[in-house]
């Protein structure tokens, strides 16, 4: 018997070479695991500060975080943070949420905090001085690339969040991982093994 080495190297081929789903016409891209570097986390510096027009617990920043305009990020601080102590701040934001209507004014962005269990306190964490804005934050063990856009369905924030905390010397972790810029380690003001959020 005959057999065709053609069609056996085309399985071969196949096999070592997997050809991705296609939906709709669109490659499917391979979900990636969910950790650390899917998050763009970016130093970002504080331009101007306000109170929300409409809501006494959220300000409005203008943050600077390397981008030809600063972008409008809406933080729920009010209670918890005096506006001077955070105007012209380096502060630790997350770029790459969907936009969301926060009380009719689009958040492009989310401040990353601090905060205890029952959330009585919560500190912005402190970028180390010498962090340039736009600087990427992340660990040395998670350096893929971030998603350009995360999919609020998938919730990949939210598993990470779970892994985000600070440890016994204030420096903040992801799965024990120090989380830093070029300058050296984020840090919370005060709040050990606190969540991160």
């Amino acid at each position: 018997a005959v057999v065709s080495t053609q069609s056996t190297g085309k399985k071969l081929s196949s096999q070592a070479y997997p050809v991705a789903n296609t939906k709709g016409g669109k490659t499917a891209e391979p979900e990636r695991p969910v950790d650390i570097s899917r998050i763009d986390i970016r130093v970002g510096k504080i331009v101007n500060i306000e109170p929300h027009p409409d809501a006494d617990s959220l300000y409005v920043e203008k943050i600077d975080v390397g981008e030809a305009e600063p972008r409008t990020v809406i933080s729920g601080l009010r209670k918890f943070v005096p506006q001077d102590k955070l105007d012209g701040a380096l502060v630790a934001v997350v770029c790459n949420l969907k936009p969301a209507n926060m009380r009719g004014i689009k958040s492009q962005g989310m401040l990353l905090c601090a905060s205890d269990k029952d959330h009585t306190t919560v500190e912005v964490l402190i970028v180390p001085e010498g962090s340039k804005p736009g600087e990427r934050i992340t660990s040395d063990m998670f350096t893929d690339p971030p998603d350009s856009q995360l999919n609020p369905k998938k919730k990949i924030f939210e598993k990470v969040q779970t892994d985000l905390t600070t440890n016994a010397g204030l420096e903040v972790t992801y799965k024990g991982e120090l989380l830093r810029t070029s300058a050296g380690p984020l840090v919370a003001p005060s709040l050990v093994n606190a969540a991160i959020r």
